[in-house]
């Protein structure tokens, strides 16, 4: 691959930071469209699974894959992408991003057969893995240091909102046109983007250190089977050996990759970065906020179009406010941060979201909208407290030719976190609500039993060829899953503070500096001088970034 977009007297390391503002502004508007176009597209099909289902006779597991199977491989693409978009140009790898999606995108409606879709899908999330890491290098790699977090928070709010986009624009398309639109709609905005992406400056690695195959290889994998053992879970259960499997091997292959890349010269991550506070304190708070984020749709979504009967369209504009609290608190990220410091910050923001989840608890079958906006609010006014300073963490802990993989390690953390919140709050639910409706359905037919216990929605379907007797099992089949609902957000609400305090102890406050009883802790052994990642200071490698003195590391 070669980037097309750098010209011969541009500096490869980075865009020219004497630009100008508009180019910068620019610069921000693709990139902002980028990432909501890769977030969108994640949730954006759920609305349509019902309607696809119809047209090619899919069943339930392959709908899963179609909505999955871009999950898994943006995820486990997404740190090999953006290393590749460091040595070769971000701007290449953000058009090769937007071209592959574009065209995986149109294959979904030639083709209407469940295979085709779920390959499509797949695809097209290798495409999002180029385009995600890429918007926000190039956006970081076009402004100076002190204009950085601004940006970055106006990048991290939109990304935030990319979710409501989506659902808002499937649940409109689907208003007026069949579920093949969501795809045109897809492809046309690659299309679109592409164009405006041809006018961005680039920029890249100018070391042009190898790309670290292995590495690549190894974190791959880690992450994809790790993501899939995460989101079978719920079907299969936690115990079931397939899931063990999965997640075991993750967690052995995610350390085999530690420890390959640790003694590499040119590594595609320096591991060592996690034990910098502010990476570590970013990279954490990033996959607890994502989980709690997307727990709180997959069970929220339910209660409102199946038990408070909204339709999809509805649905997303209730989902609305959200966006207000997350954009105006990331706008202003720059201001805040620095008067509170990265550790009041997160533990606020963490301590805001587990404290909205507690608040769903006055949630009744039929409370009206308002009821659920107050807790909504509350927690995405903590989502976006933390969105910024967190992004802008992690951006800021590694060096500017090295953008596209600290991107990447942001984006990881993102997917990561939504699919264990949707794998927690799934498991939980069905658990519950199996339970707690089982124990209504001995007055009920056989046959009608199972369906009724699996999930509300097939409750709703049952109760409605059932007369009289049907009304009995919705209202009972709705206070079940509410009941439930409360269940799996009190184990998130529990988790969340739990994951405050800790990353609480750990992260730097206003000063720069961590707790004093935990720098006593880690403090190095008396005499060896340690550079800013943790190693004994030595010789330069991959743009700033230490190596130990005298080691063994290969290339």
């Amino acid at each position: 691959m070669v980037d097309l977009l750098i010209r011969p007297d541009q500096h490869a390391g980075a865009v020219p930071l004497g630009g100008s503002g508009r180019a910068r502004i620019w610069t921000m508007v693709v990139a902002c469209l980028g990432v909501s176009l890769v977030i969108a597209s994640m949730v954006a099909l759920n609305t349509a699974l019902g309607d696809i289902a119809v047209a090619t006779s899919a069943a339930q597991s392959q709908l899963t894959w179609i909505v999955d199977g871009y999950t898994v491989t943006l995820a486990c693409l997404l740190l090999p992408a953006g290393a590749i978009g460091d040595r070769y140009g971000r701007r290449g790898a953000l058009l090769a991003g937007l071209a592959i999606f574009a065209i995986a995108s149109v294959v979904p409606t030639v083709f209407a057969s469940p295979l085709p879709i779920i390959v499509a899908r797949a695809v097209a999330g290798a495409g999002a893995a180029f385009i995600m890491p890429a918007t926000l290098s190039l956006l970081t790699a076009a402004h100076r240091n002190d204009e950085r977090m601004k940006a970055v928070g106006i990048w991290a709010g939109v990304a935030g909102c990319g979710a409501v986009i989506g659902m808002l624009g499937s649940g409109g398309l689907l208003y007026f046109w069949p579920w093949q639109s969501i795809f045109w709609a897809f492809a046309a905005g690659a299309a679109l983007i592409f164009v405006l992406a041809c006018t961005v400056s680039s920029s890249r690695d100018a070391q042009a250190t190898p790309l670290d195959w292995p590495g690549a290889a190894l974190i791959g994998f880690a992450v994809a089977v790790f993501v899939f053992g995460v989101i079978q879970a719920p079907a299969r259960g936690w115990t079931d050996p397939l899931i063990c499997g999965s997640l075991g091997a993750g967690v052995v292959l995610a350390a085999a990759f530690g420890f390959v890349e640790v003694r590499r010269r040119h590594p595609l991550l320096d591991v060592r970065l996690f034990g910098k506070p502010d990476f570590a304190t970013g990279a954490a708070t990033i996959t607890v906020f994502f989980m709690a984020m997307f727990g709180f749709f997959y069970a929220m979504m339910q209660y409102v179009q199946l038990v408070m009967g909204y339709s999809p369209i509805k649905t997303a504009l209730a989902f609305s406010p959200l966006m207000l609290p997350m954009l105006t608190f990331s706008v202003l990220s720059q201001w805040y941060v620095p008067r509170l410091g990265l550790r009041l910050v997160v533990v606020t923001g963490l301590l805001l979201i587990s404290a909205g989840f507690l608040w769903t608890r006055v949630l009744e079958v039929d409370s009206p909208y308002w009821d659920m906006v107050w807790p909504l609010l509350v927690i995405s006014s903590g989502i976006g407290f933390c969105t910024a300073p967190t992004t802008s963490a992690i951006m800021a802990a590694v060096p500017d030719e090295k953008q596209g993989v600290a991107s990447a390690v942001n984006d990881t953390t993102r997917e990561v976190g939504a699919a264990l919140g949707i794998a927690l709050a799934g498991s939980i639910l069905a658990a519950r609500y199996g339970h707690l409706v089982a124990s209504h359905l001995a007055a009920f037919p056989q046959p009608l039993r199972g369906p009724a216990s699996h999930s509300l929605a097939q409750a709703l379907e049952v109760a409605r060829n059932l007369g009289a007797q049907g009304l009995q099992l919705a209202e009972l089949s709705r206070s079940a899953f509410l009941e439930a609902m409360e269940s799996s957000f009190l184990v998130l609400a529990v988790i969340i503070a739990v994951a405050a305090v800790l990353i609480g102890l750990w992260a730097p406050g206003r000063n720069g500096q961590q707790l004093r009883w935990v720098r006593r802790l880690t403090a190095r052994p008396v005499g060896t001088s340690f550079d800013e990642l943790g190693g004994p200071v030595g010789q330069h490698h991959d743009g700033g970034v230490r190596t130990p003195a005298g080691d063994d590391r290969q290339d």
